[in-house]
């Protein structure tokens, strides 16, 4: 059997990686995972420079799943060059970087940061951030910002780009054009929905943010579907995530044209939940005989 996949010239031994922001950058869960049998580890959003994040209560748990308004609290580009990917270089697995940023320059800065350590396989870009010189509409939320950014990052870029898509748009496909269009070399979706929790009794607002973005089980059903406008809307590849918990969930998104996956919210649930739908993908594979996990990609009869 072969497992490998191929995204935008980065091979993978298998599809499966980790969503950003649910795995640190490796580091904390590898006393449970073997990162040498990941297809890629995705690190944590990374900026210019330390963010702090957002103020406290900033987790809660919903039906299927959970809310965050983390802010993309993260530690700089420079410490993670430091310490987060030398410790990854230990490790048979491809580095993806995930940047964020709240103005186009920031974002440039990190990537051409990024540029310097070729250990970095490939380049994550969070487009979910709020676009502080445009209302704090984020970036992913019109087609003509996110061509942009898109545009310019790849003109600084030495890594391939993945352009990670925002769902609480209208029209999936017409950002996943955008993005190609652009320069995108792939695209990861989706990234999380907005929702909003109230204590009925305390009568505010359970998230000090008031919103935040939602992630796990429940979430899945709209994955897929997006996945699937992206992959037919797209050339590109694309990684597909949303509320992945076993390896059924991940053949699920490859069958609608998920190129990889990547696994999040239920690292929280399951630490080992990587490592079980690795192995759940390759008992798949030997009972329905499919020799290149690649004839599975968008294999979904019409």
């Amino acid at each position: 059997m072969n497992t490998q996949v191929t995204l935008a010239g980065v091979t993978l031994k298998n599809p499966v990686m980790t969503a950003s922001g649910t795995f640190g950058s490796g580091m904390e869960y590898s006393e449970f995972v073997d990162l040498n049998r990941l297809g890629a580890v995705v690190t944590k959003g990374v900026a210019n420079v330390p963010w702090e994040g957002n103020p406290t209560p900033r987790v809660a748990e919903v039906y299927g799943g959970m809310l965050n308004a983390i802010g993309l609290q993260n530690p700089g580009v420079e410490v993670l060059l430091e310490r987060d990917v030398p410790f990854l270089k230990q490790f048979d697995t491809k580095i993806i970087v995930n940047v964020c940023g709240k103005t186009v320059e920031e974002y440039v800065e990190t990537v051409e940061r990024l540029g310097e350590e070729p250990a970095v396989a490939m380049l994550e870009i969070n487009v979910s951030c709020p676009n502080v010189k445009e209302g704090a509409i984020a970036f992913g939320q019109k087609a003509d910002a996110l061509y942009n950014i898109t545009h310019e990052i790849k003109k600084h870029a030495k890594q391939p780009v993945i352009m990670k898509l925002s769902p609480n748009v209208t029209d999936i496909g017409e950002m996943a054009r955008a993005a190609e269009a652009a320069g995108a070399d792939a695209l990861s979706l989706i990234n999380t929905l907005t929702g909003m929790k109230i204590d009925v009794n305390k009568r505010r607002f359970v998230l000090a943010n008031k919103t935040g973005g939602m992630s796990g089980p429940a979430i899945k059903p709209v994955a897929v579907r997006m996945v699937y406008q992206a992959a037919h809307a797209v050339k590109i590849p694309i990684i597909g995530m949303g509320g992945i918990a076993t390896a059924e969930d991940a053949i699920e998104f490859i069958l609608a044209g998920a190129a990889a996956v990547s696994i999040g919210a239920m690292n929280f649930v399951n630490p080992y939940t990587t490592m079980e739908v690795v192995k759940g993908i390759e008992d798949y594979m030997k009972k329905y005989h499919v020799e290149n996990i690649t004839d599975l990609i968008g294999a979904v009869e019409e």
